[in-house]
């Protein structure tokens, strides 16, 4: 039977929802596609990356079953993530192949994140497909600072992409990674620009993972220290908002606009943690920050069936850690050594 024939077998069973051993239930699934991307980001990749070999890498219709079957235990909410995601051939068709859940209702909603080099080409078809909002990767507004901090990268590329979405109906949040000594001046201008056009966006804490040339603790900013600076002239207002996310949220009166605050390293977000991982090899990751694993792609590539892909996923949530264990000290090794390419991010 062709993998993304419409009487695919991998179609939603009845839910019966996944909870962790402390009560949480998993209702989100963060799915990396593929650890390649055409960025080096300082903070995330090597400048000289080794990537996986691709029998090493799920098959698309590998990764349409094991999602569905995170969907028929109850999941709601699909990220794809990379690597970057739109590098991925095929990936489309994939998207394509899971958006049944969504016609079906099973599926509350299917979403990416990228960096937006990419976006230009495949908004419409990802709007068409289903895709109602988008997270986008950028951590400045300043061409040559783009192009040192993605070692290579064109800004102009990343905002057409932004443009293109928001033209197919997409609503578009910003992520940017804050930065001490390259983009902790330009911050409320990044907020003020992304607010100006309508979207929100989300600062995140550098996080310890994979080892890289640079010592993560030299560029290392404290959310907690940024929202102190931009309370001395903006009105924040927390707000009682959840995506499904790690995010916190604040509206700022003067804007009009919201602004998500990613903390993993000066205030986890682990007690509501309602979301895993699944890398592009297969491992299951129930918290971002331990090196819990669950090899799902064993048990697909020798023959298992549905049900001991279920044992295997469940007995892996029911360990899930209480928290992650992040530390960012000069000199240390980092908190955990997979990339953040190929946990998906």
């Amino acid at each position: 039977m062709p993998p993304f024939d419409a009487t695919s077998p991998y179609a939603p069973r009845a839910p019966s929802g996944l909870t962790d051993g402390l009560g949480r239930t998993v209702t989100y699934l963060r799915l990396s596609v593929t650890d390649r991307c055409d960025l080096r980001c300082v903070y995330c990749m090597a400048e000289h990356m080794t990537f996986l070999p691709k029998s090493e890498v799920l098959s698309l219709e590998e990764i349409d079953r094991i999602a569905s079957v995170f969907v028929g235990l109850g999941v709601r909410k699909l990220r794809l993530t990379g690597g970057e995601p739109l590098v991925r051939k095929g990936l489309m068709g994939l998207i394509e192949r899971l958006s049944r859940h969504l016609a079906s209702g099973a599926l509350d909603e299917l979403t990416l994140t990228t960096n937006g080099t990419r976006l230009a080409g495949y908004a419409a078809d990802l709007a068409r497909l289903g895709v109602r909002r988008i997270n986008v990767s950028m951590d400045t507004l300043r061409p040559d600072l783009f192009r040192r901090l993605t070692r290579g990268g064109d800004l102009a590329l990343v905002q057409a992409g932004i443009t293109a979405a928001r033209d197919a109906g997409m609503k578009v949040k910003i992520n940017t990674v804050a930065l001490a000594h390259d983009n902790a001046a330009e911050i409320p201008t990044l907020i003020q620009w992304a607010h100006d056009r309508g979207m929100d966006i989300t600062l995140i804490e550098t996080m310890p993972m994979g080892e890289i040339e640079e010592d993560r603790s030299d560029q290392f900013l404290s959310l907690a220290a940024v929202r102190r600076d931009l309370e001395s002239y903006w009105t924040l207002r927390d707000l009682p908002l959840n995506t499904g996310g790690p995010a916190r949220y604040v509206e700022i009166a003067e804007t009009g606009g919201r602004l998500g605050l990613i903390t993993p390293m000066t205030h986890n977000f682990c007690e509501g943690c309602n979301r895993v991982r699944l890398t592009c090899t297969g491992t299951l990751h129930t918290c971002l920050g331990q090196e819990d694993a669950t090899d799902l792609r064993t048990i697909l590539r020798s023959g298992g069936d549905d049900a001991a892909l279920i044992a295997a996923i469940a007995g892996g949530v029911d360990r899930k850690p209480k928290g992650h264990d992040f530390q960012i000290d000069r000199g240390a090794r980092a908190s955990v050594s997979r990339h953040m390419s190929v946990t998906g991010g």
